[in-house]
């Protein structure tokens, strides 16, 4: 029987928060738009809410690291002293999420046990990463969870529920569960709510999807967002772990992350392609690239506001395992040139457009098809390679729990 699924501790604001401005997008957002980071710390303010938690990476080059680390763990030390966040109990939350674009996504709260999740090539382990993990991403990241007393995922894990035997039925039955909470999340989110359910049930039911998996070599999950938010969660727990007796690290609050686990075969789980921008990269790199991709799928590139013809391999992994590696090897001889991730293709033209010689390069979106099997079979995607959703669609921060004992 698989103890990979775990009852997690809920912290949640107390009743009359502001929840519109507690919860806020995921860190990893809008990471070359300061405008809207900016935009939303006005809208916030001074209210109680996870902007003042975390650390938005439109930031890590515009201030100092240390300080704004220091007064984020400041900050949830207060919340935690003065009851601004409550424990709710043991329990799942289940998520209705319905976007601006009126997708209706749902989801499980849950907790995750670290010791049953690797990113390395090769594990068999139940939790597996989608797409590559960069392991020089891991120590900021580490730096900022190294002294935080809660965690507020943004991870997104997928489950292959083909028969919809777990959250739907939920949902179905939505009416008998306590509603948590039910607002409109701000910058165009859309609007969520979130139920408590008794999880004995539903272990039950993991434990059994589990068993049916063997096909895939028991992977139970796969994390479709926010991978190297859980690797660090992993490095985090590794570390801690060394100075603990077998009794301690057993039910350490450190060895079990809390992510949101969706149905992958949910209508609301639509993956979205993660196009590149070059900043610096120039029309040297535009030729470069262009003779480098022979294929069938018609794509372009964006620079001065011209839009070029590029065919990709018709076949999406392999459209960005190309890409990637060209770039790669491109970056390690050009230092000049700095790359990022966009999520949008509005978002991706507004970006090349506001900065000379950036070069924006749309890429295809992936299918589920088989999605799976390809991890189960010891693959991975090249990193940044498909996005659940739109930018606006991307989990905010809303449940958290302790980290520490």
């Amino acid at each position: 029987m698989s103890n990979t699924v775990r009852v997690p501790h809920i912290l949640l604001p107390i009743r009359g928060t502001d929840m519109s401005k507690y919860s806020v997008i995921a860190c990893d957002q809008y990471t070359s738009n300061l405008t809207y980071w900016n935009s939303l710390s006005k809208y916030v303010g001074n209210s109680v809410s996870t902007l003042h938690m975390i650390y938005p990476e439109a930031y890590l080059e515009h201030t100092d690291n240390d300080s704004y680390i220091k007064q984020i763990n400041k900050n949830i030390a207060s919340y935690l002293a003065e009851g601004k966040l409550e424990d709710i109990g043991e329990c799942f939350v289940l998520v209705e999420r319905t976007t601006s674009y009126g997708v209706r996504r749902l989801g499980l709260i849950l907790a995750v046990d670290l010791e049953d999740y690797s990113f390395e090539k090769g594990s068999k382990t139940p939790i597996k990463a989608s797409e590559a993990t960069i392991v020089e991403r891991i120590p900021p990241r580490l730096k900022i969870r190294k002294d935080a007393p809660i965690e507020l995922p943004h991870i997104l894990v997928l489950f292959d529920d083909k028969e919809k035997s777990i959250v739907e039925p939920l949902y179905e039955n939505r009416e008998s569960l306590e509603c948590l909470y039910d607002f409109e999340l701000n910058k165009d989110g859309g609007h969520i709510r979130g139920y408590k359910v008794n999880p004995q049930d539903l272990l039950s039911k993991f434990n059994l999807l589990s068993s049916k998996n063997k096909k895939n070599n028991g992977l139970l999950f796969i994390v479709g967002d926010g991978n190297h938010s859980l690797a660090t969660a992993k490095a985090h727990w590794d570390l801690i772990k060394k100075g603990l007796t077998s009794k301690e690290k057993e039910d350490h609050p450190a060895r079990f992350a809390l992510v949101e686990a969706n149905n992958l075969y949910d209508e609301g789980i639509i993956f979205e392609p993660i196009h590149r921008v070059l900043f610096n990269g120039g029309n040297e790199f535009v030729e470069a690239l262009t003779k480098a991709c022979k294929g069938d799928f018609v794509s372009y590139t964006y620079i001065n506001k011209e839009k070029r013809e590029l065919r990709l391999p018709s076949n999406a992994p392999e459209a960005y395992k190309l890409v990637q590696t060209f770039i790669d090897k491109y970056l390690s001889t050009h230092p000049d040139v700095k790359i990022d991730f966009i999520h949008d293709e509005d978002e991706l033209i507004k970006t090349a457009d506001g900065n000379e010689n950036a070069v924006a390069i749309k890429m295809p979106a992936l299918t589920k098809d088989d999605l799976f099997s390809f991890i189960s079979k010891d693959q991975v995607l090249p990193r940044k390679s498909f996005s659940m959703g739109h930018a606006n669609e991307k989990r905010y921060y809303l449940e958290a729990k302790k980290i520490i004992k």
